[in-house]
């Protein structure tokens, strides 16, 4: 495997495919009509939590309540005497604008208009609300305009259009900006009683409702108790006040646009209750004269806002990491929150949140998805690359530390083990195609096993020969020792094999194997069409010989000087002979395991006299052990060594080594 991976790079794409992806599917639910009721949950929940849930203007609700109704003695409609009555009373009491929610559209008795004529007309701030209705026959389809009767009028009552405009829940948002719209119609009329004091507002076509609070926010005064001119009602109270007289049924639930209709508004789920109509109209006027209203932004401000945050995610998440990244879009969509808030509660702009919000969340889900996909896909890749290598235990471990490998050339300090039967050439020239095959078989599967079994990456196969080496990918403080630990088990695993090789009808197989320890350049080697993962250097070279010098020593196992220094006495070893390494400046000291410890302090004794030149005595010590041992291969080669010493001294400066010719 050839795996090269470039995190900046491959996180740039994944950021920048996430919030692109993310980017197209909010563009598209912002124009979808299900999404606009998103927002407007989102809107309904802005205006909940920013209400400030007290009316500041000089506005009070004379309500016609239960109570009034049995107070009054006389059942609804009331004559319009009555609302003569009570007209006089706010009069008197010096009220700006006296607005009724009421319809009166039927002429009533010439008395009652008369009367109640006459009170307007003394009054000269009354406004009286007029109805929009939609008239459906088999033959006509308009809507038509229900003014106050036209004594009324004529008695200069400003008539104002009450009907509300709902949205599709039945709520209550969006402002009436008709020109002669109730609440407007209230505000000139107080404009014209304070004329110094009041400017006719400017409320853009579109504008949305700021409710104040749930229902009752602003003042009430039950309607008998004006009428009755109750005592317990400050005489100064209504001076100045924009009174508005409507409905306040506790037991009428309806939802309507109606006459004496209650509306449901962004309070409804919290407070449980219907706001009335007259309520609706006193939250229009202070809207109106308080500046209140909320402008809904544009919809290109919310394709830039939805942009901008999405950018703010991009940087976020092009340098990835999983908590910085996370908290980075967390903090900016709580920030961007914040900024919504803002700008709802005090600059009265509602811009599209749920989209940007949600575009954030989905970028970040799509980034999260995407790198573990690109773990597991790196993961795959990896168990595909070092499955035919390594043990599964080994495996997982790289899987489960990434960053301790490095998947592209570097150098390592390794233990490399080369193994290889002996006069294997010899052998296949003995026995059929077949017989070779199994027998290969049987002596691969069992090295492989052996080299996993002990921490080892599995290098390759040439022919007998196996190579392995310990300390990478995965590095290892003790690969001299396990390397070491392999060698010494194939043997034992080869030797419980003989009898199948026998069954196979070949002759008992030896094997030779070397290791060596040093620096190598480890990584995956090869061309475009093919390459597996290696290493290459002298200190493979080295091991490769060494395994080939085992025919000179008529030894198993050598191991060099280098390995043996950090296996710190943890396996006997005895000492087999100093070489000389073509490139080498250094001598390399063999050894082979040995748990014979006789063996190992005599073989020690002769390398003494060796070294020292006391030819004799070292001759006599290699005969000690030949005649105790019967045959010693090792001893064979310093006897024929020493015979040629004796008649060719070393040269001055001999430090024992000879050049090695394996």
């Amino acid at each position: 495997m050839g795996i090269k991976l470039r995190p900046q790079r491959a996180f740039l794409k994944l950021a920048t495919t996430s919030v692109l992806a993310a980017w197209c599917v909010c563009v598209l639910l912002m124009l979808t009509q299900p999404w606009q009721g998103v927002e407007i949950q989102v809107f309904d929940w802005l205006t909940v939590v920013t209400a400030p849930r007290r009316s500041q203007l000089p506005i009070t609700i004379v309500g016609i309540d239960e109570v009034s109704v049995d107070q009054v003695g006389k059942p609804l409609p009331w004559s319009r005497e009555v609302h003569a009555r009570l007209v006089d009373r706010l009069v008197a009491a010096k009220a700006s604008v006296i607005a009724f929610d009421i319809a009166f559209p039927e002429p009533g008795t010439p008395e009652e208009d008369a009367a109640f004529a006459t009170s307007i007309r003394a009054a000269g701030n009354v406004v009286l609300a007029a109805d929009n209705t939609y008239l459906e026959t088999a033959s006509v389809r308009r809507w038509h305009r229900i003014d106050p009767a036209p004594a009324l009028l004529a008695a200069g009552a400003v008539p104002g259009v009450r009907t509300a405009i709902l949205d599709d829940d039945a709520v209550i948002r969006l402002v009436p900006d008709g020109d002669d719209a109730f609440w407007r119609q209230v505000v000139r009329t107080l404009a014209l009683a304070r004329p110094n004091v009041i400017n006719e507002p400017e409320v853009a076509p579109g504008a949305l409702l700021r409710h104040l609070g749930p229902a009752r926010t602003f003042p009430y005064v039950p309607y008998y108790q004006v009428l009755n001119g109750d005592p317990a009602i400050p005489a100064n109270f209504f001076a100045d006040q924009i009174v508005l007289i409507g409905n306040d049924m506790r037991s009428h639930l309806a939802v309507s646009s109606g006459p004496g209709a209650t509306f449901a508004t962004p309070f409804l789920k919290s407070s449980k209750l219907l706001t009335p109509g007259v309520e609706i109209q006193a939250t229009l006027i202070e809207n109106a004269l308080m500046g209140q209203t909320l402008a809904p932004a544009s919809t290109g401000h919310n394709l830039l806002v939805l942009t901008a945050m999405l950018l703010l995610c991009w940087l976020a998440l092009m340098f990835w990491h999983p908590v910085r990244s996370v908290a980075l879009v967390l903090v900016a969509a709580a920030a961007f929150a914040a900024l919504s808030t803002w700008l709802f509660a005090q600059m009265s702009i509602w811009q599209f949140s749920a989209a940007p919000l949600t575009a954030m969340a989905l970028s970040l889900l799509l980034m999260v998805a995407g790198v573990y996909r690109a773990a597991r896909r790196r993961d795959a890749q990896v168990r595909a690359s070092f499955s035919r290598y390594l043990s599964k235990l080994m495996v997982d471990k790289i899987v489960a530390q990434p960053g301790q490998v490095r998947l592209g050339g570097e150098r390592r300090d390794i233990s490399v083990l080369f193994c290889a039967v002996a006069d294997f050439a010899a052998l296949c020239e003995k026995l059929n195609p077949g017989a070779v095959t199994d027998m290969i078989n049987l002596y691969a599967n069992e090295m492989t096993r052996v080299v996993l079994a002990n921490g080892g990456t599995l290098d390759k196969f040439l022919g007998d020969g196996v190579m392995a080496f310990w300390g990478a990918p995965l590095k290892d403080a003790e690969h001299a020792l396990h390397a070491t630990h392999a060698a010494v088990a194939m043997h034992l695993a080869l030797e419980a094999l003989q009898p199948k090789f026998t069954s196979l009808g070949t002759e008992r197989l030896a094997l030779r194997v070397g290791v060596h320890s040093g620096p190598a350049v480890v990584g995956n080697m090869g061309s475009r069409v093919r390459f597996e993962y290696t290493a290459l250097g002298d200190t493979v070279d080295l091991a490769a010989r060494l395994e080939a010098a085992n025919r000179l020593y008529g030894t198993q196992v050598l191991l060099s000087g280098a390995t043996v220094g950090q296996l710190k006495r943890l396996i006997a070893l005895r000492r087999v002979d100093r070489v000389r390494v073509g490139g080498k400046p250094q001598p390399v000291d063999l050894f082979t395991p040995c748990d014979e410890e006789r063996l190992v302090v005599q073989t020690d004794d002769a390398w003494s006299a060796y070294i020292a030149r006391d030819w004799e005595r070292c001759r006599a010590v290699w005969a000690q052990i030949q005649a105790l041992d019967g045959y010693d291969p090792l001893a064979r080669v310093f006897e024929t060594r020493i015979a040629a010493f004796e008649r060719t001294p070393p040269p001055a400066g001999w430090d024992g080594s000879t050049p090695l010719d394996a």
